[in-house]
């Protein structure tokens, strides 16, 4: 018998939307014959969403949860809006939540950890979804921040349910203050990050990979000033240092705010509860951001199903 390689049940996985478990246990009935083992799982009824695969899911939900002094996110798509408000897909992200707080945020982690109650895998149920739902649904991305003292605040913009929605912030706040306290600043920092969405928590932490596009940027606009070269150099270093501020947390306007910086928002924060308070992190996650959306006609789409009906 062939040897059955994770790469082969990645790649089998990918092509049919079954679980891996199913994928496996498919290639080793086959021997390892790829188009064999899609075939097995068709006729088990467990491809049924291989045609759905390749179809864009950008909607859908993000959810957070915190636990103690942790918290994480997750992503989970759909095709279209209306699959979040399904129970039984509301109910999937809790899963996925209750799993990356026990087993951490790596999305094969938890598509491979057994869901609550006994139903196979989270990949298998996510499967199963794509089958009963009938649209293709995909876990994305997960994220966790922890503090040792302090707490993670969660918050969630225009929630659809409790912990659910399409925009989702963490923010990490490493401090002895009365957890009131804390839980205030959180609050207004995660309200900030939603609105703001910061690329980094300080100018030195911003992706130089963006920096340096942003310094090619900067480089050809002051070419064309005619200026000396020593003044085109600081014109440039000005300009990337204006977008490495504007772009991290701490050195942000506090909710458009030019005159108070989120750093002086901690900082008086700390004053007030008679402890220092570090901003030790923060995640946010935008449903569907970075996906590239197909554009579709949704008439042409009904009156092509009701031709063929």
């Amino acid at each position: 018998m062939a040897e059955i390689t994770a790469a082969m049940v990645k790649g089998l996985r990918d092509r049919t939307g079954a679980g891996m478990m199913d994928c496996k246990k498919a290639l080793a009935e086959t021997g390892g014959d790829v188009e064999k083992a899609i075939d097995w799982l068709r006729s088990k009824g467990l491809a049924a969403a291989a045609k759905k695969a390749g179809r864009t899911a950008a909607e859908g939900l993000v959810g957070v949860r915190v636990e103690g002094r942790r918290g994480v996110m997750v992503e989970v798509n759909s095709e279209t809006d209306f699959v979040a408000k399904i129970d039984r897909f509301q109910d999937f992200v809790r899963a996925c939540l209750a799993i990356a707080l026990e087993r951490g945020a790596d999305v094969e982690t938890i598509l491979a950890a057994p869901m609550p109650g006994g139903q196979g895998t989270v990949a298998e149920a996510l499967a199963n979804n794509v089958a009963t739902i009938g649209e293709n649904q995909t876990l994305r991305r997960a994220a966790s921040l922890e503090v040792g003292e302090g707490l993670v605040f969660p918050y969630v913009h225009n929630a659809l349910a409790e912990g659910l929605g399409k925009i989702g912030v963490l923010v990490a706040l490493e401090s002895g203050a009365a957890e009131a306290a804390l839980a205030e600043l959180g609050k207004q920092l995660a309200l900030h990050i939603a609105w703001a969405n910061p690329m980094a928590l300080s100018p030195e932490e911003v992706d130089p990979a963006l920096v340096a596009r942003e310094r090619a940027v900067a480089e050809a606009k002051a070419a064309e000033s005619g200026k000396p070269a020593d003044i085109v150099a600081r014109m440039v270093e000005g300009a990337v240092r204006k977008f490495a501020s504007e772009n991290a947390l701490m050195t942000q306007g506090f909710l458009g705010d030019s005159k108070v910086k989120v750093a002086d928002v901690v900082q008086k924060a700390a004053k007030d509860a008679g402890a220092p308070v570090a901003v030790k992190g923060f995640v946010r996650f935008q449903l569907g951001e970075g996906i590239e959306r197909a554009e579709t006609d949704f008439a042409a789409e009904v009156a092509a199903a009701a031709a063929g009906a």
